[in-house]
């Protein structure tokens, strides 16, 4: 795998991913959350993001004998608007009964549905467009919290542009080969480390020091790729698995902070942290495949390239 045919084809997939995925890993899933109360009466808090798609209207969807019972609480945050208030139901309780969210559009919008119910149990799921509805099952089942926890891990890591690029510039340092499988798993094992920790509540960092940790790995990586080639290799070059792995416990980090949006199930946590991990390395592993697939085809399809599409990857990082 040549080093300017890994960089051109970077420079091209990165130049979409970007202008699709800028914004996209600051827009949170909206996050529906249920609660049952005493006396048949559920504690409903919406929370959307105030950047939402064109033309793209959230709304929960609750039981419909259930009617409402307070006045709703706005209040607005940075990036997000919650609103609260409380309904009142029969008996029944939410077992067995469908809850969602319309307006979600394929491609575009998800959301997370978390269910407290009356014993303690929660019920957790990722809503789709595919799949707006949520029928509450009486305890929820691993192969649920799994599928669902990977979706979530799936989506994070491929509408990340930072976690990209940071993974575009180790397959620009590296190159392929034996190199590459040992930095892109020293990246996974930091990051696996950070994420469990922070999840379980032992390792806690404010979740913007550890976005401008991880652009700081990005930039680090971009400075080392623009060194003159003839320069003496670094240390970066030299062992490129050790600064993967240093800096997969920051990237590590940013993925805790996704996952403590939604939250851990109780009684499944250990399910939803493999689930989500395993979605990340999904996705992470697909994003290489289709670069080093990229670079197989415009290897074949052209023998002649501008100057400028060497840098360019490293300008976009």
């Amino acid at each position: 795998m040549s080093r300017p045919l890994q960089l051109m084809a970077l420079w091209l997939l990165l130049a979409g991913s970007f202008a699709r995925s800028a914004g996209a890993h600051s827009m949170a899933p909206a996050l529906l959350e249920i609660e049952e109360l005493a006396e048949h009466r559920l504690a409903v808090s919406w929370k959307i993001p105030m950047l939402q798609p064109t033309g793209a209207t959230l709304t929960p969807v609750l039981p419909p004998e259930c009617i409402r019972d307070s006045a709703v609480d706005e209040t607005s945050g940075i990036d997000s608007l919650t609103a609260r208030w409380v309904v009142r139901c029969d008996a029944q309780g939410l077992v067995g009964r469908t809850v969602g969210v319309e307006g979600l559009t394929t491609g575009q919008t998800d959301a997370l549905v978390r269910v407290t119910l009356a014993d303690g149990h929660v019920v957790q799921a990722v809503l789709r467009a595919s799949e707006p509805r949520l029928t509450v099952p009486r305890r929820p089942g691993r192969l649920d919290v799994l599928r669902s926890y990977g979706a979530l891990g799936i989506e994070h890591i491929l509408t990340g542009v930072d976690h990209l690029l940071f993974i575009g510039g180790l397959l620009l340092l590296v190159g392929g080969g034996r190199r590459l499988l040992q930095t892109i798993t020293a990246f996974t094992a930091g990051h696996s480390v950070t994420l469990s920790l922070a999840a379980l509540g032992v390792a806690a960092v404010p979740s913007r020091l550890a976005e401008v940790a991880i652009a700081g790995s990005v930039f680090i990586l971009a400075v080392e790729l623009a060194r003159p080639t003839r320069s003496p290799p670094s240390l970066l070059r030299r062992l490129p698995w050790v600064m993967a792995g240093l800096f997969g416990l920051l990237h590590g980090l940013g993925f805790a902070g996704a996952l403590a949006e939604v939250g851990l199930p109780a009684g499944e946590i250990p399910s939803a942290l493999f689930g989500f991990n395993v979605g990340i390395e999904a996705g992470q592993l697909a994003f290489v495949g289709v670069v080093c697939a990229a670079v197989w085809v415009i290897g074949r399809l052209t023998a002649r390239r501008p100057v400028w599409i060497e840098l360019g990857p490293i300008y976009v990082m």
